[in-house]
């Protein structure tokens, strides 16, 4: 599969906003190049491990944005030290609680995925039940919230069920966890930052089991798709810098009905790309 420089870029800063805002980056970059008309084949056997190695620049991203968090962690795990060992301790296990129903999930059905990675018109759909989704969640908000120290072995499998949707390329990942954060008791604010963490390590692992196949590519074929898979790596772990940094900062200062304009773009973007797809 080829692709062009400037289809590359686009691509990134499109997918390090849209990974760590509520939008789907997985469904843009299912939707955007049919879209467009761009000369990309999403069944190639390199589409899903490009679209890895990209995030796996957002994974730096969000690495440097809370490296305190890892660090705090790592200190309470290996030495019991820290300001705050238990309590960072306790935090730590429940990230790696919260990965594990994706890791299992996304393994078993990996070969139904591709198929569906290649369905604009049932990511433009579900884009749209994103928007819903989010839209619904602001408004069943809890009478009480808790701190995300207080976050229970249980609440931390409900975040991880609901990561499992973020399998489906219209649904968001940080999006789908943010809700079921909220959903137990969380603000917006602990519920973004506790999706941030729990996105680190999924992302990982989902780029250690695709670059392989990338890097098998790269030494059959020449090394265009390798190249492009670490320029738009770069270019994508910039711009999800800024949009941690942004999203941050907006749940902090927007409590209620945080997530109600990114529920409105999801449904009015799902439903418009949608339409152009049927009459087209």
């Amino acid at each position: 599969m080829l692709i062009q420089l400037w289809q590359v870029v686009i691509l990134a800063l499109i997918q390090g906003v849209t990974e760590l805002f509520p939008v789907s980056s997985l469904g843009h970059a299912v939707i955007l190049p049919d879209l467009l008309g761009w000369n990309i084949r999403q069944d190639d056997e390199t589409w899903l491990p490009f679209l890895v190695v990209m995030h796996l620049g957002t994974a730096i991203a969000l690495l440097l944005y809370f490296w305190r968090d890892w660090f705090d962690f790592a200190m309470a795990v290996l030495a019991n030290r820290g300001p705050r060992p238990h309590e960072e301790r306790r935090l730590f296990w429940r990230v790696v609680v919260a990965t594990i129903p994706a890791v299992i999930v996304g393994a078993a059905l990996e070969k139904v995925l591709r198929h569906v990675f290649a369905s604009s018109e049932l990511a433009c759909a579900f884009l749209v039940l994103n928007g819903v989704m989010l839209f619904v969640a602001d408004r069943m908000k809890r009478a009480e919230t808790k701190s995300i120290d207080a976050l229970t072995w249980v609440d931390a499998i409900i975040i991880g069920l609901m990561q499992c949707l973020a399998l489906i390329p219209g649904i968001s990942r940080s999006g789908s966890t943010m809700v079921g954060g909220y959903r137990v008791g969380l603000n917006h604010e602990d519920a973004a930052r506790f999706s941030f963490l729990t996105a680190t390590p999924i992302i990982i692992g989902a780029t250690v089991f695709e670059l392989p196949k990338l890097l098998k590519h790269h030494a059959q074929v020449g090394g265009h798709m390798l190249q492009s898979s670490v320029i738009a790596g770069a270019v994508a772990g910039v711009a999800a810098f800024v949009s941690v940094w942004v999203l941050m900062r907006w749940f902090k200062q927007h409590e209620v009905k945080g997530f109600t304009p990114f529920a409105i773009y999801c449904i009015f973007a799902g439903a418009l790309a949608l339409a152009w797809k049927l009459m087209h």
